[in-house]
C-alpha cells in the first residue's frame, strides 16, 4: 500500500508539473511569437517608408538579420535580399496573396528557398507592390534559450516532489501498520477511528464464529456418540443375550431382526454424517450439469411408491419441466429426503404432493404433505443436525436427525434459499427456491475453474 501511496502521489505531482510545463511554454511561444510578428509589421512599416523616399538602395542597407523580399502585383520578385538572382513568383505565396487582398498577410510555414521553418510578414505598399519581411524560426527558439533554466528547476522539484511523496507515503502508513490488532483500542489516532471500530466489530465477529464453531462441533460430537451409541448398545444387549443362550428358540428370529434394523440404522446414520461432512469440507465433487427437476422428482417417487403404498399413502407429482445448474446426486439425496420425511410423518391414508415450477427468475420445488406438521416453536430448528421434533416417533420410524440438515446444506451448496410452512395436525410444505442469477454466477465459477 506504501507503494500505492508513493506512486499515486508522486504520478500526481509529476502531472501537475507537466501541465504546468506544458502549459508556460505555450504562453511563452505565444507571445514570443506574437512579439516577433510585431516586431517584423514593425520593421516593415520602417522598410516601406525608406524604399519610397532610396528606392531599392535602401532596401540593400537594411543588413541581414531579416530577409527583405519586395513582389510586384503579379507576385514578381523585384528584389530579394538573400537570394539576389531568384526568378520566382510569389504570387501563390498566403501571405502575399493575403496582403494583395486585404493590405497584410502573416504566417509559419517551411521556406522553400532554404528549408527552414520561417515566420513571415507581408505588407502591400501605396503603389501597389508587397514588401515582405521574414525571418527564421530558429531566431524564435532562441527566445526559449532564457527558459532553459526551468527546465533544471522542474528536475529538482520532481525530485524533491519523490522524496516528498515516500515520506507522505510513510507517515500515512506507519499509524496503520503500528495498529496492535490484539488491542486496536489503544490507537492514539482519532483519525483513524473508523477503522479502529470496523477491526474491533470483526475480531468480536470473528470470535463469535469461532465459539459458535466450537459449540457446533461439540454438540455434533455429543451427538454422534448418542446416535451411535444407541443403536450399537441395542445390538451389543441383543447379541449378548444370543450368545449366552438364554433367548428362547422362537424368540430369537425376533431378535435377529431387531439387530437388523439396528444395523440399518447405523449404516443410515453412518451415511448421512459422511455426506454432512463432505459437503463441509468442500470435497471433491461430481460434476455439474443442467438437471431437469420434475424428471428428478418422478424418479423419487417412483422409488418410495412401494414403502408408501404400505401405509396408504398418495404420491403425486405436478407441474411442468424446469432445468437448474447443479450436481444430479446431491440433488437426488434433497429431494429424496423431504420426500422421505413426507411419508414417514404422514398419516395413514394421506398424501404428499410435489410441485415443479418456475415464476420469474426463480425455479420452485415444493413437497407437500397431510402429516402430523411442526409446532411453530420447533420450526427453527428442525434444519439443525440431530434435531427431533418427535423424538420416540423419529426412532420407530428409523429416522437420523440428518434429512433436512443435508437438505439446507445442499441448498447453499446451489445457492438456493429453503422455505417452510406447516401448521400441527395439517401437514407441512417445504419449498426449494433457486435463483437464476446464484445459478448463473455458479455456472460461471465451475465453467471458469
Amino acid at each position: 500500500m506504501t507503494k500505492t501511496i508513493f506512486r499515486n502521489t508522486f504520478l500526481v505531482g509529476v502531472s501537475v508539473l507537466i501541465l504546468c510545463a506544458i502549459l508556460f511554454f505555450g504562453i511563452q511561444y505565444t507571445q514570443t511569437k506574437d512579439v516577433t510578428y510585431n516586431a517584423l509589421q514593425q520593421e516593415t512599416v520602417y522598410a516601406e517608408q525608406g524604399m519610397l523616399v532610396g528606392g531599392v538602395s535602401y532596401l540593400k542597407t537594411l543588413g541581414d538579420v531579416n530577409r527583405i523580399t519586395w513582389i510586384d502585383a503579379n507576385g514578381d520578385v523585384l528584389y530579394d535580399s538573400h537570394f539576389p538572382d531568384t526568378q520566382d513568383n510569389e504570387l501563390d505565396c498566403p501571405e502575399v496573396s493575403a496582403a494583395l487582398k486585404k493590405g497584410e498577410g502573416k504566417g509559419i510555414r517551411t521556406s522553400e528557398s532554404s528549408g527552414e521553418s520561417t515566420v513571415y510578414y507581408a505588407r502591400k505598399c501605396e503603389d501597389g507592390t508587397v514588401l515582405r519581411l521574414s525571418r527564421p524560426l530558429s531566431g524564435v527558439r532562441e527566445a526559449f534559450l532564457v527558459v532553459i533554466p526551468i527546465f533544471w528547476v522542474l528536475v529538482l522539484v520532481l525530485v524533491i516532489s519523490g522524496v516528498l511523496s515516500f515520506r507522505i507515503a510513510k507517515q500515512i502508513m506507519n499509524p496503520i501498520n503500528d495498529i496492535d490488532l490484539d488491542h486496536p483500542e489503544a490507537c492514539k489516532y482519532p483519525e483513524l477511528s473508523p477503522l479502529i471500530g470496523k477491526i474491533q466489530e470483526q475480531k468480536l465477529t470473528i470470535q463469535e464464529e469461532v465459539a459458535s464453531r466450537e459449540q457446533m462441533r461439540r454438540e455434533f460430537s455429543a451427538n454422534v456418540s448418542h446416535e451411535l451409541k444407541t443403536p450399537l448398545t441395542s445390538i451389543s444387549g441383543f447379541a449378548e443375550l444370543m450368545s449366552e443362550g438364554v433367548v428362547e428358540e422362537a424368540k430369537v428370529q425376533e431378535f435377529s431382526k431387531d439387530i437388523y434394523k439396528e444395523s440399518q440404522r447405523l449404516i443410515a446414520l453412518i451415511d448421512d454424517i459422511i455426506k454432512l461432512s463432505r459437503l463441509d469440507e468442500g470435497a471433491d465433487e461430481p460434476e455439474w450439469e443442467n438437471v431437469d427437476l420434475y424428471d428428478l422428482s418422478g424418479e423419487v417417487l417412483d422409488t418410495l411408491r412401494p414403502v408408501a403404498n404400505k401405509q396408504g399413502i398418495t404420491l403425486k407429482l405436478t407441474g411442468s419441466p424446469n432445468k437448474v445448474y447443479g450436481i444430479y446426486q446431491l440433488l437426488n439425496e434433497m429431494v429424496y429426503n423431504l420426500c422421505d420425511n413426507a411419508v414417514k410423518y404422514n398419516t395413514p391414508g394421506g398424501s404428499v404432493t410435489v410441485d415443479v415450477s418456475s415464476k420469474d427468475d426463480e425455479v420452485l420445488l415444493s413437497v407437500s404433505d397431510t402429516g402430523i406438521g411442526i409446532p411453530a416453536d420447533h420450526q427453527k430448528r428442525v434444519f439443525e443436525r440431530f434435531y427431533r421434533v418427535d423424538k420416540s416417533h423419529s426412532k420407530e420410524i428409523g429416522g437420523t436427525g440428518l434429512g433436512l440438515s443435508i437438505v439446507k446444506h445442499g441448498a447453499s451448496h446451489h445457492g438456493a434459499t429453503v422455505k417452510l410452512e406447516s401448521e400441527p395436525g395439517k401437514g407441512t410444505k417445504i419449498t426449494l427456491v433457486f435463483h437464476k442469477r446464484a445459478q448463473d454466477m455458479a455456472k460461471d465459477e465451475i465453467t471458469s475453474r
